[in-house]
């Protein structure tokens, strides 16, 4: 069709435009992380000889040594954390910050068709009352589910003879099952994953589009309104409004709050690395120009990474024999996107900050007109810029994740 590979014919309609940029961003990140990655292993290493052992790490002791340091460094079990995040305080947390923000409300609807009897059901009003849409919630894993954490919907924005049809969105989860008569309490990541798909949920009943074809967001700018909800997950001004004790209704400590904030950014050099990995493995394939029939997928994959200096003991997140991201998972030529979403998340959230005031409402207006509310009527940078005033730098992503 006239493009020099694969990546240049997909990449033309994102907000990347071209595998230069792509690489540029990767290669940007890169240095840092596998800079703290090494530091981590330094960590590792040490906790292995302070265990009695004489070896050093291989991959398969990662984890296990990484907890132990971890817990060494910061004085924090995760345990600690799950009274505290009780699922039903969590969403309602999430409703919090999309009250504060926007002005939305969310009203549980009864006698209405669920997907499964455990599922949730409400009503999104604006700030004016008018209605938005609904959202059905649906947290726990069975036999009928996929896998992970999604959000959909039954339903999209449309308009009919004039008038907007209002969206049924779905976000659907796979959290531990708790036990009958108990709660489900939720880890720090659990929480944070409900914030994320509630980001897209928001994205979902924002969108106000008149014409189809222009719905949806490019696939490297789709993350940006579920990643910057993250970033109020554990917000102490948040926290304190939902983080409240399964028993005792007492608000998270702020000591726990302060360990928690200590440690979230310890072990992104692990994070950054395997995940840039399988973004670089990801375009490596798809800027082929003349594939041999002969191709040896593992060879491929260890001379990509071997030579970026990739250490043994992080594998990619995906190896090429089940990247199913980049084998016809929708993110071919794109499993870059995280990253590059979080370069606008980041940067954005640091535009609420900037305010002093991570509510600010002029901001939150903002970013609901210029990148909830439209689709994908303007390009994506424009629309970025239009928010934003400039285009995003990486500087907050770093900070963000402890890499400068």
């Amino acid at each position: 069709m006239g493009y020099e590979d694969y990546a240049s014919f997909v990449l033309e309609d994102r907000m990347a435009k071209n595998s230069a940029n792509v690489y540029n961003l990767l290669d940007e990140l890169w240095t840092p992380a596998l800079a703290k990655a090494k530091e981590e292993l330094a960590d590792i290493n040490a906790e292995i000889k302070k265990d009695g052992k004489n070896f050093t790490a291989e991959g398969w002791d990662w984890r296990y040594y990484f907890e132990k340091a971890k817990v060494a460094k910061f004085n924090l079990d995760e345990n600690e954390v799950r009274p505290y995040l009780k699922l039903e305080n969590v969403f309602e947390g999430a409703f919090y910050v999309a009250t504060k923000l926007y002005g939305v409300t969310f009203t549980p609807i009864r006698n209405i068709p669920l997907p499964h009897p455990e599922a949730y059901a409400f009503e999104c009003k604006d700030r004016d009352g008018s209605h938005l849409g609904v959202l059905y919630m649906d947290f726990f894993p069975r036999a009928s589910k996929r896998g992970g954490a999604w959000c959909g919907s039954y339903r999209p924005q449309i308009y009919e003879n004039g008038k907007r049809v209002a969206p049924v969105v779905t976000i659907v989860c796979n959290f531990t099952q708790p036990s009958p008569g108990q709660p489900a309490l939720l880890s720090a990541d659990e929480a944070t994953t409900l914030f994320h798909e509630f980001g897209h949920a928001l994205h979902g009943l924002f969108r106000d589009v008149h014409y189809y074809g222009i719905g949806g967001v490019p696939r490297d700018f789709v993350e940006l309104p579920s990643q910057i909800m993250e970033h109020w997950v554990f917000e102490p001004e948040v926290l304190k409004v939902y983080a409240k004790h399964y028993e005792t209704g007492e608000v998270i400590p702020a000591g726990l709050i302060e360990k928690l904030d200590k440690s979230s950014k310890y072990g992104q050099g692990f994070a950054t690395t395997e995940y840039l990995a399988a973004s670089y493995l990801d375009m490596d394939y798809h800027v082929l120009k003349n594939v041999p029939s002969n191709l040896k997928v593992m060879d491929f994959e260890a001379q990509t990474l071997g030579k970026r200096g990739l250490i043994k003991q992080i594998p990619a997140r995906y190896r090429s024999t089940y990247f199913n991201h980049t084998m016809g998972g929708g993110y071919t030529a794109g499993y870059y996107s995280y990253i590059w979403s979080e370069v606008l998340d980041s940067d954005a959230y640091e535009a609420f900050e900037e305010t002093g005031d991570i509510f600010n409402q002029e901001m939150a207006a903002k970013f609901r007109t210029y990148v909830l509310t439209p689709g994908g009527i303007d390009d994506a940078m424009d629309m970025y810029v239009n928010f934003r005033g400039k285009e995003p730098g990486t500087g907050p992503l770093l900070k963000n994740r402890g890499l400068k």
